[in-house]
């Protein structure tokens, strides 16, 4: 058997030209194309890509570019604008009347007395009540009302009064069942048309008027 020839080595003889690097890579990667960080398009969430659009249009419409970081604090704002608005609506459908003094204005400037006097029951809320309707302010009437039926429930000693406490106080100090479902109603009605502003005509205040003529004859069915 002959023994196999050893094969023919090629060998490149070609001119080798060595390669360099640029010396402004840095420059020539700067730009926003090649910005990785940088969320864009599809992947940015829908309120920074709102934001986006609005300025752009805002720049092309009066021919100011708008920077960019701006979007990103426009945003931050807006987050905590809609936090502020949700911690407010939960707090009223959570805390209640509790949330009137939260977020609410103080009504010790609101009506001819103060919210602050600490001896109701020196207090002839009764006028008042009839002040109030001899000019059809049915708001002002049912707040009246309302601080008659605490001053009611205050002169029986079913209550504590005191101007600082809330209406949740209140309820949970009355022991009558009756009596505690009567005043959250009454509460409920004061609460969401003096503090809510709800506007109230006649008919919607001789509704109303049935629910505290309700709880003054259990006020006074007690003792």
């Amino acid at each position: 058997m002959n023994a196999q020839q050893p094969k023919e080595v090629i060998v490149d003889r070609s001119e080798v030209s060595p390669k360099e690097f640029t010396t402004n890579i840095p420059e020539k990667y700067s730009s926003n194309d090649f910005d990785y960080n940088k969320l864009t398009g599809e992947s940015q969430n829908y309120l920074l890509r709102a934001i986006q659009w609005f300025f752009e249009k805002i720049g092309s419409l009066f021919g100011v570019d708008v920077d960019p970081e701006a979007y990103k604090t426009v945003e931050i704002l807006i987050y905590i604008i809609l936090i502020i608005i949700a911690v407010y609506i939960i707090s009223k459908l959570f805390l209640g009347t509790n949330s009137t003094s939260f977020f609410g204005k103080k009504s010790k400037d609101l009506a001819p007395i103060s919210y602050k006097e600490e001896h109701i029951e020196q207090i002839n809320l009764d006028e008042l009540i009839n002040n109030a309707l001899l000019q059809s302010d049915y708001r002002l009437a049912i707040r009246f009302m309302f601080l008659k039926t605490l001053k009611d429930l205050s002169l029986k000693n079913l209550i504590s009064w005191h101007f600082e406490k809330t209406n949740i106080d209140y309820q949970n100090e009355l022991s009558s069942p009756n009596l505690k479902q009567r005043f959250n109603t009454v509460s409920y009605l004061y609460d969401h048309i003096w503090y809510g502003e709800f506007s109230l005509d006649e008919a919607g205040f001789i509704t109303a008027k049935k629910e505290f003529d309700h709880i003054q004859k259990a006020i006074n069915s007690n003792g």
